[in-house]
């Protein structure tokens, strides 16, 4: 369901990853009632395409489907491909799809049904200390968590460059998490070397993720001082904090930012969150649509720039 739309040189074009539920389908809805045009990208084609007829029936016309796997890199090439082809180059490239690095006790989709009443006068910490009693990290989910908070997204980010590089005012805004930031790691030379992005390298970034997984499987994350619970996500998080700080001190543009959109009622929280998608969605549009000439290798959470420990 590709469409017939076209964009002129004056309208912005963005690609939204995971764009067919949650925050992804939030930030799609915001950026086109914003006259952005927006490729909605989803693993699922039948799922995305009632993304975006659900968009339309808004009345949110310039919203079209493309299908992605951010895990696949045929996937990612026949999309860079479409965008080439379509537009000549991508103003906007929000990279939302991520994947929780744990498996569910419950299935998500049907956990805001049983887990309202449950969660009913918990803060923030006891929902989340529910979530951690309904879940359970295994190897495979990690090294799933990964390759999809990390690699997937890098990969999407590199084969977006040059469509980036050819608009007047690129930028990438990766959905982030305050359970990337560094504070979460108990090793004080872990946290020092990912936060020496003037000495850090993506060779070294893989380094560490290998060292993380060999040391998972062998159960030695406490041993190490990785982050408790929750643990892939974490790292993931904070693998790709690092990364796009990297990406910005080494080229002005595209300006690459991370935002924290919040603990959010979705799938992948199996519904505990505290804020609706709309207003996790809100937070990342702010930061797609800051003004040109703005920041680049920043975090920011509750519409503030904040730090990355």
């Amino acid at each position: 369901m590709e469409g017939a739309i076209s964009s002129s040189p004056s309208t912005r074009v963005a690609v939204v990853t995971g764009g067919n539920k949650g925050i992804g389908l939030e930030v799609c809805r915001q950026l086109a009632g914003n006259g952005v045009t927006v490729v909605l990208t989803a693993r699922d084609e039948t799922r995305g395409a009632a993304a975006v007829k659900k968009l339309r029936e808004l009345g949110l016309s310039n919203v079209i489907f493309h299908q992605l796997d951010i895990t696949d890199a045929s996937s990612i090439a026949r999309l860079a491909d479409f965008v080439k082809t379509r537009f000549g180059r991508l103003d906007i490239l929000v990279n939302n799809a991520a994947f929780g690095g744990v498996e569910y006790a419950r299935d998500p989709a049907y956990a805001s049904v049983t887990s309202d009443e449950e969660l009913r006068g918990m803060d923030r910490d006891q929902r989340l200390e529910w979530l951690w009693r309904n879940s359970r990290e295994t190897y495979d989910a990690a090294k799933k968590g990964l390759q999809t908070n990390y690699y997937g997204t890098k990969h999407v980010i590199e084969a977006f460059l040059p469509l980036l590089h050819a608009s007047s005012d690129g930028r990438i805004v990766n959905v982030s998490s305050d359970f990337g930031l560094l504070r979460f790691f108990r090793n004080e030379e872990l946290k020092q070397e990912l936060n020496d992005v003037g000495n850090l390298t993506e060779e070294r970034l893989d380094e560490l993720l290998d060292m993380f997984l060999n040391d998972f499987e062998a159960g030695k994350v406490d041993a190490r001082g990785w982050p408790a619970a929750f643990t892939a996500y974490k790292v993931a998080k904070a693998a790709m904090n690092a990364y796009s700080r990297i990406l910005a001190a080494r080229q002005p543009a595209p300006r690459v930012n991370c935002v924290h959109p919040g603990y959010i009622k979705t799938d992948m929280t199996a519904h505990s969150g505290l804020l609706t998608p709309e207003e996790g969605g809100r937070r990342v549009v702010e930061v797609a649509l800051l003004p040109e000439g703005g920041v680049t290798g920043a975090f920011f959470e509750d519409g503030e720039e904040a730090s990355f420990v």
